[in-house]
C-alpha cells in the first residue's frame, strides 16, 4: 500500500504537469518544493482517537505539535489559467511522531491533492494568496479524503525564482480521519514563458518578438538609440530628431539629411536644402553667380547688356551695337542716314545699255557696305530706275537686272541676302524730267530704301 501511494503521487504531479492549464500570464507553469510540517493539535476535533483543544488554541506551538520531515518533503506543480487563478496539484510526504499531545510510533504520512489557488495581488515582490481544494490522505496505510482551504505568500527574487509560505487546514471527510493543519515552506519556480528574441520581454507582450528591442517600445528595438522605435524611424541606423522622424539634420535647416540635396550647408526648403546666397531662387551649387541675383534660365546670372544700350543682349537683336528699345537694341536708320545711303547708291554706274557694274563703283560699295552693317537687322530694297529712252518694256528689264547685280554684290560681299529685296521700277518713278539730258542721268539710278 505505501508503495502504491508513493506512486499515486508521482502519478499526480505528472499528470499535473501536463493536464492543468496556465500560472501567471509571463510564465504559466510554477513548480514549489520544500519541506511540510502536519500538526493535527488545533483542530477541536474532540470525537478524535487523540482529541485535542479548540481550534487554533496552539496554532504556533512547534516542538509540541508539529512533524516535520527534515528533508524535501513536498513537490506542488501549477499553471496559471487568467484572472489570477491557477490549477495545479501538490503531493507531500511526513512521519507522525506527534498526534495532539500524544505520542505516536512514527506512522508514515502520504497525500496528494487537487489545488485551486487564487493570487491577490499582480505582478508585486510579495503575492499573497487562496487555495482550496481536495484530495486524499494516507496515514500508515490508512487513507481518507480532505477538503482543503489554505491561505500563503510567495516572495519573488526576481521573474523566476521565490520563496512560498503556506499554511493549510485539512477536513476528513471519514471518521476515522485525522483532520489536521498542513505547513509549507519552500522554494518556488516559474517558468514556460515564451521570449524568442531574448530581450527578456515575453512574446506574448513583445510586439517585435523576433527582434530583441527595449520595454519602453514593448520589445520592438530602436537601433540608433535616439529614441524613436524603428518602426516608426525613418532612419533607423542614423540618430536623429522626433520633429524629422528619427532623421539627422547635419545642418541645422529643419531639412532631414536624407531629403537634403546639401545635407552639410544650411539652406531653404524650397531649395531641397540648399542656400541661396543672392536670393534669386537659383540653389548656390547650380548659380553660376552665387553672388549675384540672376534668373535661372540664365544659370543665375543677371543678363548682360553688352553694348550698354538698356536692351539685355537676350532681348538685343544688336548686342554688340548700341540701339533703342523700339528698335529691339538697334540703331535706327535715320533720315540723314538713308539720304546718304541714296546719295551713294546713285552714283554706281553701269555699262551702257547694261547691267554690268564699272569698276569704279567699287569704292562706293565699300561706303554702302559700311553703311549696311551698322545697321545689321534694318532690311533695305535695292530699287533700279531707267530713263525713258527705249521700249517700257527693255527699261523695266533693264532697272530690274541692275537691281539684282547690286543686290548680289553686296551678298557676296558679306551683306545677309534675308536683308536685301532687288526691284526694278522701270521708267515709272523718275525724279527729273526726261527731256533734257541732265534729267534723263538723274533718272538712270539706283536707289537702297529702309524697309519700315
Amino acid at each position: 500500500m505505501k508503495q502504491l501511494s508513493r506512486l499515486l503521487v508521482v502519478s499526480l504531479l505528472l499528470i499535473g504537469f501536463n493536464n492543468v492549464q496556465a500560472q501567471d500570464e509571463n510564465n504559466p507553469w510554477q513548480v514549489s518544493f520544500g519541506v511540510n510540517a502536519i500538526d493535527v493539535y488545533p483542530t477541536n476535533d474532540q470525537d478524535a482517537a487523540y482529541p485535542t483543544g479548540t481550534l487554533f488554541s496552539e496554532y504556533f506551538n512547534v516542538n509540541d505539535h508539529w512533524n516535520i520531515l527534515p528533508s524535501i518533503s513536498y513537490v506542488s506543480v501549477s499553471k496559471y489559467v487568467g484572472d489570477g487563478f491557477s490549477v495545479g496539484a501538490r503531493g507531500s510526504l511526513n512521519r507522525i511522531s506527534k498526534l495532539g499531545d500524544a505520542s505516536a510510533d512514527d506512522l508514515s504520512h502520504y497525500a496528494v491533492d487537487g489545488t485551486i489557488k487564487y493570487n491577490i495581488l499582480k505582478d508585486k515582490k510579495i503575492i499573497p494568496f487562496l487555495e482550496i481544494g481536495g484530495g486524499y490522505t494516507w496515514v500508515d496505510e490508512i487513507g481518507f479524503g480532505t477538503a482543503n482551504a489554505g491561505i500563503g505568500a510567495s516572495y519573488w527574487f526576481n521573474d523566476n525564482i521565490g520563496f512560498t509560505l503556506q499554511t493549510g487546514y485539512k477536513h476528513a471527510f471519514e471518521d476515522y480521519g485525522v483532520k489536521h493543519f498542513q505547513h509549507t515552506a519552500g522554494i518556488s519556480i516559474k517558468f514556460g514563458g515564451t521570449d524568442t528574441d531574448g530581450d527578456g520581454i515575453y512574446d506574448k507582450d513583445d510586439a517585435c518578438p523576433e527582434v530583441a528591442g527595449l520595454a519602453a517600445f514593448n520589445g520592438c528595438p530602436d537601433s540608433d538609440g535616439d529614441g524613436i522605435e524603428d518602426g516608426k524611424d525613418s532612419c533607423p541606423n542614423e540618430a536623429g530628431s522626433k520633429e524629422l522622424n528619427g532623421c539627422p539634420d547635419a545642418d541645422g535647416d529643419g531639412i532631414a539629411d536624407k531629403d537634403d540635396a546639401c545635407p552639410n550647408e544650411a539652406g531653404l526648403a524650397a531649395l531641397a536644402g540648399c542656400p541661396d546666397a543672392d536670393g534669386d531662387g537659383v540653389a548656390d551649387k547650380d548659380d553660376a553667380c552665387p553672388s549675384e541675383a540672376g534668373p535661372a534660365e540664365n544659370k543665375g546670372c543677371p543678363w548682360p547688356d553688352t553694348d550698354g544700350d538698356g536692351v539685355l543682349d537676350k532681348d538685343d537683336q544688336c548686342p554688340d551695337v548700341a540701339g533703342t528699345v523700339a528698335n529691339k537694341g538697334c540703331p535706327e536708320v535715320t533720315a540723314e542716314v538713308q539720304k546718304q545711303l541714296n546719295d551713294y547708291a546713285r552714283t554706281i554706274l553701269f555699262d551702257t545699255g547694261r547691267a554690268s557694274l564699272k569698276t569704279e563703283s567699287v569704292s562706293v560699295f565699300v561706303d554702302i557696305i559700311k553703311i549696311l552693317n551698322e545697321y545689321p537687322n534694318a532690311k533695305f530694297t535695292v530699287e533700279g530706275h531707267t530713263d525713258s529712252v527705249g521700249s517700257e518694256k527693255l527699261n523695266q528689264s533693264l532697272s530690274e537686272k541692275r537691281a539684282n547685280s547690286v543686290r548680289d554684290f553686296l551678298v557676296k560681299e558679306g551683306i545677309g541676302a534675308d536683308r536685301l529685296t532687288a526691284i526694278g521700277y522701270g521708267e515709272a518713278k523718275p525724279i527729273a524730267s526726261n527731256n533734257t539730258r541732265a534729267g534723263r542721268a538723274q533718272n538712270r539710278r539706283v536707289e537702297i530704301n529702309l524697309i519700315k
